[in-house]
């Protein structure tokens, strides 16, 4: 066989699991884009000020990162897909429940507890992906995986417009419904999946993020992960609004476009930044991408026209989806096929989830005090120490030869160790 049929023959097609995966991630996104623009007004319906609504959203962030560890030891224990099923049933039951809400209080517990089952399908789908993708097309995966939920996170408002004459509670009804059925299709398609070994046969340890952590590029994945979130899932959705509502030049109603505009750099970048993964690498992708992000935040503060204002949206949203497939890819990377990593892939979802927590609020303190110019700056340099960070750790990608030539006996195969087993076979030194 030539290298050229062997390198051909390493880049297989996207299993039929992972594309219902990405399906379900689908329709996930659209029923949560259906709900998170009416949430505020329906907490506010209950006489409560701007600050009590406001916690109503965060809430569910809150509890996602509180809970994200339990759901990486139940992933160890009853293993990824039983974990995701339970993950999408409690956001249904949740969601239906906040249909039917009573009061603010009972609003926020029911929003609440769909936090806990989000980060039970959300850390398992992770480990799903890491179990039954290739090794080698592991970054378009984890394009088109977030490419999903990009495109159902913007038809989800759409749709949302269309059922604003029924109330503030049909969103929810639709939604749970929606979680219902996913769930349903997903546990058929993946019951006969290849997540367990065979009977008889000694399953490998679980990864444990100690051991993790010995490899630099699960150490750089961390830091990346949580400038990430900080700036492109935190603060870009907390005051670039507020940014364009304070500015002369600009108006609340910018804001709105700045966000679509990110959202189409992002979907831009993911059409090729996970096929660039694949064939060059992770780490050098991840700096890339943090990079972009970087420049396209750093001025942001001081774009107080249209142009500018949309063009920096443009490259920052560019940047994050340079910067998701190959991050992603490197952590699966580091766990491997062959063995449980839900306390590792908790670790770095709890990174990430806390960077855009933290974000806003620190960012929204420098706004105040001294503008919102610094407020972006500062963001910028969160991205740019996650850039930093990546410089020494190891590229983790398996190359495409080695692949080919060992099979499915291969350093990152089901049944060994995984990408941490051993250094010189995943690609350079600790």
């Amino acid at each position: 066989m030539s290298s050229q049929t062997a390198a051909a023959s390493a880049r297989p097609p996207i299993p039929r699991e992972i594309r219902v995966l990405i399906a379900s991630a689908f329709v996930i996104a659209i029923g949560f884009g259906l709900v998170a623009p009416v949430l505020p007004q329906y907490a506010a319906s209950f006489d409560v000020g701007v600050a009590a609504a406001s916690i109503i959203v965060s809430a569910f962030a809150f509890m996602r990162l509180v809970f994200a560890p339990a759901g990486g030891v139940l992933i160890t224990r009853l293993g990824e897909r039983p974990v995701y099923l339970a993950g999408l049933l409690i956001v249904a039951a949740s969601t239906g429940a906040c249909a039917v809400a009573g009061g603010y209080w009972q609003l926020l517990i029911f929003r609440g507890l769909g936090g806990v089952g989000s980060t039970m399908f959300t850390v398992s789908a992770m480990g799903l992906i890491v179990r039954l993708a290739p090794p080698t097309i592991r970054g378009r995966v984890s394009s088109a995986y977030a490419g999903a939920f990009l495109i159902g996170g913007i038809a989800g408002p759409i749709l949302g417009s269309l059922t604003a004459g029924f109330g503030y509670r049909v969103p929810f009804v639709i939604y749970a419904v929606a979680l219902v059925i996913a769930a349903g299709v997903v546990a058929v398609f993946l019951k006969g999946a290849a997540l367990r070994p065979p009977p008889g046969s000694t399953p490998p340890p679980a990864l444990s993020v100690t051991e993790a952590l010995r490899d630099s590029a699960y150490r750089a994945a961390l830091v990346g992960g949580f400038a990430n979130g900080w700036a492109n899932f935190g603060v870009r959705v907390a005051l670039v609004p507020l940014f364009a509502a304070s500015s002369a030049g600009l108006g609340a109603a910018w804001a709105g476009f700045a966000l679509t505009i990110f959202a189409v750099g992002n979907a831009l970048a993911l059409q090729v930044s996970g096929r660039l993964v694949d064939a060059h690498g992770r780490r050098r992708l991840v700096i890339l991408g943090l990079l972009v992000s970087a420049v396209g935040t750093v001025s942001f503060g001081m774009a107080h026209s249209p142009v500018p204002f949309l063009l920096l949206s443009l490259l920052a949203g560019a940047g994050a989806g340079i910067v998701n497939p190959a991050q992603q890819a490197a952590v699966a990377d580091v766990v491997g096929q062959g063995r449980s990593g839900g306390k590792v892939l908790a670790t770095f979802q709890m990174a990430t989830d806390g960077g855009a927590i933290l974000g806003p609020v620190l960012t929204g303190w420098v706004a105040d005090a001294v503008g919102f110019p610094a407020a972006f700056a500062v963001t910028a340099a969160v991205l740019l120490i996650g850039a930093l960070a990546w410089v020494p750790a190891r590229e983790t990608m398996p190359t495409l030869q080695a692949v080919a030539e060992t099979g499915p006996t291969g350093p990152d195969s089901p049944g060994t160790p995984g990408a941490l087993g051993d250094p010189d076979q995943a690609g350079g030194s600790r």
